[in-house]
């Protein structure tokens, strides 16, 4: 998995190319973590991603509900993959995704 940052004041644009599994997703929590303070609009790109598993799923919502509190989070460019894995766990329903 390969994660690229991008800071615009208080924008953060994370994208997220590979897979997004159990090896994998705690690079990522760890990353969103020691970036967020300060933020108020994020966005995930999953232009990407090629894989998403239930630890993914885990990270996005703890991410989600951070950003509840301090601003907005929108996922872009998810895949049919991706998506139907969004679907059938309900997470259409939880993140903005564009």
């Amino acid at each position: 998995m390969t994660i690229n940052k991008t800071l615009d004041g208080s924008k953060l644009c994370v994208k997220v190319e590979g897979r997004l599994d159990t090896t994998t997703a705690p690079e990522l929590e760890g990353e969103l973590k020691a970036s967020l303070d300060g933020i108020d609009n994020l966005e995930l790109d999953f232009s990407n991603l090629e894989y998403l598993s239930s630890a993914g799923l885990r990270v996005l919502l703890a991410t989600q509900k951070t950003m509840n509190a301090q601003g907005k989070m929108v996922v872009k460019n998810v895949n049919d993959t991706i998506m139907e894995v969004f679907e059938v766990t309900g997470f259409v329903d939880i993140l903005t995704i564009e």
